[in-house]
C-alpha cells in the first residue's frame, strides 16, 4: 500500500482525501488505515506533508529515493550488460525481418 501511495504521488502533490479514497478502492482497507500508511511514510521521510487549512497535501521526498539510487549505482553493471545485449539481439531479429527474402 505504501509503494502505491508513493505510485500516486509521483506525478505531484494530492490531498489526503483523495489518496485514502483511492487506497480504500483498491485495497478495501478503512481511512484510519492509510493514515497510519500515511503517517509512517512521512516519519520515515519519503514524503513530506503541508497543512493548509483542515486540508493536508502529500507530494513526495526526493531526497530518499535519491539515496537508494545512488547507492543501487554500483550494481547497475548486473543489469545493464545483459539489457545492452537483448537490445542488440531485438535489432538484428527486426533487421532480418525487414530485408526482403532472396528468390
Amino acid at each position: 500500500m505504501r509503494r502505491r501511495i508513493l505510485e500516486l504521488l509521483v506525478n505531484g502533490e494530492r490531498t489526503a482525501g483523495s489518496l485514502t479514497e483511492v487506497i480504500q478502492n483498491e485495497f478495501g482497507i478503512t481511512q484510519a488505515a492509510v493514515s497510519q500508511h500515511l503517517r509512517a511514510l512521512r516519519e520515515n521521510g519519503f514524503v513530506r506533508v503541508q497543512v493548509q487549512g483542515p486540508r493536508r497535501i502529500y507530494s513526495v521526498a526526493a531526497e530518499p529515493f535519491q539515496q537508494v539510487d545512488a547507492w543501487i549505482k554500483q550494481f547497475r553493471g548486473f543489469w545493464d550488460k545483459p539489457l545492452k545485449a537483448l537490445t542488440t539481439e531485438i535489432a538484428r531479429g527486426k533487421a532480418k525481418k525487414e530485408r526482403p527474402s532472396p528468390r
